[in-house]
């Protein structure tokens, strides 16, 4: 560590004693008079202790050459033109910076030594250099400088034996705030340079100037504090300065628009963010940009426009952007800036998001097409090994009836394996569209309805050499049904109770179908569906031990798309039902 960083540190945590040297510096020079070499010699120190103090550039900087060249300047223009005006205008400069520090601290000892100061300066302001100024002597009335000599020490003393302040951070991350400094500089302005106009003007003595001074001022803040905020009907001058300083030299408004308008066009994240970006070009300030990923972010990178000295740097987003203008932004700007790559950033990530779910749509969809026809292939095998098992056992029955059933099942097997290709070429036939019903039917229509009782019938044959009752049923004549979703429904829910079968003794299994065909239920006598598996049930896919576990949650969405519902009627011990119904279903019973 140097020297010079040593005394930066040094002079930065001893704050307060450089800010009370700085105060008596300035009360000798006050006490020495304008017109000796003594005054001015001290005014000159007290630049110096001011430089030490001042919270805008770091003790521990090192001048350049033109830096000094313009601090040389300045003090020889001071020297030259040192009198109780600049005094005046030194001591205002000293006020409006406390003022910039002290309005916003809360902690009460920092806050009470600055007041200290404040009050300290202000006095002899009004007190002590106003006065030498004022053109007629008579009426400024009886001297104040020996009792404001010992006073103003007394203030000093002090704060001298104060404890140490805080130092000050304001909200914005400075030490002090230039809008409080500027204000309370165009304040004291206002009450030097009134209170002279009231001396000359109506001549009148100097303490009832500036008690005239005072009470126009706080007329005038009265009143601009009412038409701030007046609340009967009038939204006030706040509303009007807070859209002016939002809209001010930057089309807003119309960058938003350009904004939503490239997102309606463009779905590709990349291609969007050029183009919204692009459209910055238009600003007056802006050459162009570049933008890169941040630590972890998957995207790409590119640029726009052409690059410039000058540069500004929005951190912390999906895609860090590099912003190049022609000169240096406010930072009312900035901030415009900001919010700008803020919401593109976000556009961005909505459109990654959203090309994201496409592609886990598509991937979705080609699995649960594969599942669907996975458990259809295999329906169909079955109805295949029930044929060919009574093929190979002629003895069972005679050649005319195995002729007959083969011509009955065999195109219908036909058939169910071409609905099964089908589905692979249009996925979206296994939703049933956005929820209706399948592709080339609809849930009030006539194609694909098969009578009842020949669908019924062909069920029992192709089941006919399991362990599985059928249920008497009287058909009403004009009794139809959906064969294609039937077909899935029973072969989904058989050979899901057939496996059960395999692995229960003495399981027995039942299908009832009511006589107008709006109910079918499968039923079997073991264990019940354990309960985490009913939660998710035919409305997700759950775990199999024999498949995939999404037959039974896709015959549910079928069901949907054909105005029926498949649901788990009763899950007892010794009872477990699934009902397909048409129009829906009530609660679960049981566990």
């Amino acid at each position: 560590m140097t020297a010079l960083v040593r005394f930066g540190i040094f002079i930065r945590e001893r704050q307060h004693w450089v800010l009370i040297a700085l105060l008596v510096v300035l009360h000798l020079t006050l006490l020495a008079g304008v017109g000796t070499v003594v005054s001015l010699m001290c005014w000159l120190v007290d630049v110096g202790l001011f430089m030490l103090w001042q919270p805008f550039i770091q003790t521990e900087r090192k001048l350049d050459s033109g830096t000094l060249v313009f601090i040389f300047l300045l003090l020889a223009g001071g020297a030259w033109s040192f009198g109780w005006w600049l005094l005046i205008l030194w001591v205002v400069l000293l006020v409006a910076l406390l003022g910039g520090r002290v309005l916003l601290v809360s902690h009460r000892p920092t806050r009470i030594f600055y007041l200290l100061a404040f009050a300290y300066l202000l006095s002899i302001l009004l007190i002590w250099l106003v006065p030498r100024v004022v053109p007629g002597s008579a009426l400024v009335g009886p001297s104040l400088d020996r009792p404001f000599a010992w006073a103003a020490a007394l203030i000093l003393v002090v704060m001298s034996l104060m404890p140490r302040p805080r130092e000050i951070r304001l909200p914005s991350g400075g030490m002090v705030d230039f809008f409080y400094s500027l204000f309370i500089f165009l304040l004291i302005s206002v009450l030097v340079l009134g209170s002279l106009a009231f001396m000359l003007l109506q001549q009148s003595t100097y303490i009832e100037a500036v008690f005239k001074t005072l009470v126009s001022m706080a007329a005038m803040l009265l009143l601009m504090a009412w038409a701030w905020d007046p609340r009967p009907g009038f939204s006030g001058i706040g509303v009007f300065l807070s859209k002016y300083l939002l809209t001010i030299g930057l089309p807003f408004e119309t960058w938003l628009q350009q904004l939503m308008d490239c997102a309606e066009r463009e779905s590709d994240p990349d291609r969007f963010f050029y183009g919204s970006c692009e459209r910055m070009l238009e600003l007056p300030w802006v050459t162009g940009g570049a933008w890169a990923p941040a630590g972890g972010a998957e995207a790409g990178s590119g640029s726009f426009g052409r690059v410039s000295p000058i540069s500004h740097d929005f951190p912390d987003q999906p895609l860090v952007f590099t912003l190049y203008t022609r000169h240096k932004l406010s930072p009312a700007l900035v901030w415009h800036f900001h919010l700008l790559v803020k919401l593109s950033n976000e556009y961005y990530i909505a459109k990654q998001r959203a090309r994201e779910l496409q592609q886990m749509s598509y991937q979705r969809a080609v699995h649960e097409t594969g599942a669907r026809l996975t458990h259809d292939v295999k329906n169909l095998l079955q109805s295949l090994n029930n044929l060919c098992f009574m093929a190979q056992e002629p003895g069972d029955m005679d050649g005319v009836r195995l002729n007959q059933l083969l011509q009955q099942q065999l195109p219908q097997i036909t058939q169910r394996l071409q609905r099964a290709l089908e589905k692979l070429q249009v996925p979206q036939a296994l939703y049933g569209g956005a929820g209706g019903a399948p592709s080339g039917e609809t849930s009030t229509g006539k194609v694909g309805l098969v009578i009842a009782e020949v669908w019924w019938g062909a069920l029992k044959q192709r089941y006919a050499h399991d362990n599985i009752l059928f249920s008497p049923v009287v058909f009403d004549k004009k009794a139809c049904l959906p064969s294609v979703l039937f077909d899935s429904v029973a072969d989904n829910l058989l050979q899901n109770a057939l496996f059960k079968q395999q692995h229960e003794d003495g399981l027995e299994v039942r299908m009832t179908i009511a006589a107008d065909a709006t109910l079918f239920s499968v039923c079997d006598s073991g264990s019940v569906v354990r309960e985490d598996v009913v939660n998710d049930l035919l409305r997700a896919p759950v775990a199999s031990e024999n498949g995939l576990g999404i037959g039974l949650f896709h015959a549910a969405r079928q069901a949907e798309g054909y105005g029926y519902a498949l649901r788990l009627a009763c899950n007892e011990a010794g009872k477990v039902c699934f009902e397909l119904k048409r129009g829906g279903g009530a609660e679960v019973k049981g566990s």
